[in-house]
């Protein structure tokens, strides 16, 4: 039996493990009794775990409740450093990758706290007035032409409507001259260009923008079919004033912050480092 057992791969190959283990044991200096049996739970760390309990339950944790979330915290920190001491976080990508977000979340936070100035934002928002548009707003009127019921005649039915709209003695109820659609309204005040591409499609908006105030035309096609319009009132676009836009400005200078106080921190622990890249014979071109 004994001589079966011997045969084993598998039998070969946990003996082998045992073996690195213990010898991995045996190399590795041992911690200090100190460092290894002291945990304290400090003031701080109790305030901590209890802000944390009435983030998540809206209530304070009751006698027993602190003290599970004190041994839970116990537990955490007595197998973390059993796993550190086994040497379990050696080569595990997920670790890896988790601690190098830490260090860059610590990076990118020192670059937090400084508050802006108003120089800085100005100088932001013309650095950036891409990113702060103001966009163009139309009013207008619609009425609608069904093409399903026109068919041919639509030609013919707006170039009679567009006579008659433009008119002095036009009707009070422009809408009541075309076809019923519920998804429309007769008229559509100070909306953002990129709404009306939205709702009716970009060819109508880019139409409607080009088209004269105060009189009627068309017909100008859309998504539901085609439209008389008559544009009441245009408000161009541009860059906002930091008045406007003052919070959004403050954000994105604030992220542009953070993203250059991680480039530099990171610049500053690679300096600290004698990198060799050995590329492999053809691995480049």
């Amino acid at each position: 039996m004994l001589r079966t057992l011997a045969k084993e791969p598998l039998i070969h190959f946990l003996l082998l493990g045992a073996a690195l283990f213990l010898l991995d044991g045996w190399l590795r200096p041992a911690p200090t009794p100190a460092a290894r049996s002291q945990i304290v739970v400090s003031e701080a760390r109790i305030q901590n775990l209890t802000g944390h309990f009435m983030r998540t339950w809206q209530r304070p944790p009751t006698r027993d409740e602190l003290d599970g979330l004190i041994e839970s915290h116990i537990r955490e920190e007595v197998l973390v450093r059993e796993a550190l001491a086994l040497g379990l976080d050696r080569d595990d990508a997920i670790i890896r990758r988790r601690l190098q977000q830490k260090v860059e979340f610590v990076s990118e936070e020192a670059g937090a706290f400084a508050e802006p100035t108003e120089p800085q934002l100005e100088a932001y928002l013309k650095a950036h007035p891409d990113a702060f548009p103001v966009p163009a707003r139309a009013t207008f009127v619609q009425v609608y032409l069904d093409p399903n019921r026109r068919k041919g005649a639509l030609d013919a039915d707006a170039a009679r409507l567009l006579e008659t709209l433009n008119r002095a003695a036009a009707p009070r109820d422009p809408a009541g001259v075309g076809d019923r659609l519920m998804l429309l309204e007769p008229r559509y005040e100070n909306v953002p260009q990129h709404e009306l591409a939205r709702q009716f499609g970009d060819e109508f908006a880019a139409a409607l923008f080009k088209q004269p105030p105060g009189r009627w035309v068309g017909p100008l096609a859309s998504g539901y079919g085609f439209h008389l319009v008559r544009l009441e009132a245009l408000q161009a676009g541009g860059t906002a004033a930091l008045a406007d836009v003052r919070p959004l400005v403050a954000r994105e200078w604030s992220n542009a912050r953070r993203e250059e106080a991680a480039r530099d921190f990171y610049r500053k622990l690679r300096e600290k480092y004698a990198i060799t890249v050995q590329t492999p014979a053809g691995a480049r071109p």
